[in-house]
């Protein structure tokens, strides 16, 4: 149960707080150590899962806490988004990919309860779709320009770009999904 793998996944579930103060620090560096907090993270979410896979140490705990660890950081870091940020052009894709989030995690849950986990496995498009979402939280999180690049602003086309492809695969999941529910209803 206790593999480097799984610990990353605690690792992630344990940075919460850590992204928070560092978020709401009354400091000019904030919005950076708040982004290198939730990049570490994000590493964390690909590092878990290749070394699970490359070691062989797959495991139900793992099963069960990576996504569950996944979840947790975006949607707390969607939330900081938005707090700084209450905008409805902010609020669209943060509800969209918090509430796909929900669905998908009870769909997959379900699946699981009638024996059919491996109908709903993740997909090309749900990775693509985590990278999406994790590059334009970080820019979101950052907030400010770098560079002369309107970080915030290219934070935002990636969020929706992120949401169009969350979209997508919660289709691509449910569509999946659609034959084994209607057996079991």
């Amino acid at each position: 149960m206790f593999n480097l793998p799984n610990i990353l996944s605690l690792l992630r579930i344990a940075l919460i707080p850590v992204l928070m103060a560092c978020y709401f620090l009354p400091i000019e560096s904030a919005a950076l150590w708040a982004t290198v907090i939730f990049a570490i993270a994000s590493l964390t979410d690909w590092l878990d899962g290749y070394l699970a896979r490359k070691w062989d140490q797959t495991s139900a705990f793992g099963a069960f806490i990576d996504p569950v660890a996944d979840k947790l950081i975006v949607a707390i870091a969607l939330i900081l988004v938005l707090y700084k940020t209450p905008e409805w052009y902010v609020l669209i894709p943060v509800v969209i990919i918090i509430g796909r989030e929900i669905t998908v995690s009870a769909l997959r849950e379900w699946m699981a309860e009638v024996g059919e986990r491996n109908a709903v496995k993740v997909s090309f498009v749900g990775k693509l779709k985590t990278a999406f979402q994790m590059l334009s939280i970080g820019c979101l999180i950052f907030h400010n320009p770098l560079f002369g690049l309107p970080i915030f602003e290219i934070g935002m086309v990636l969020l929706y770009v992120a949401s169009a492809l969350t979209i997508s695969s919660m289709w691509s999941y449910l569509k999946a999904a659609w034959p084994i529910m209607k057996s079991n209803g």
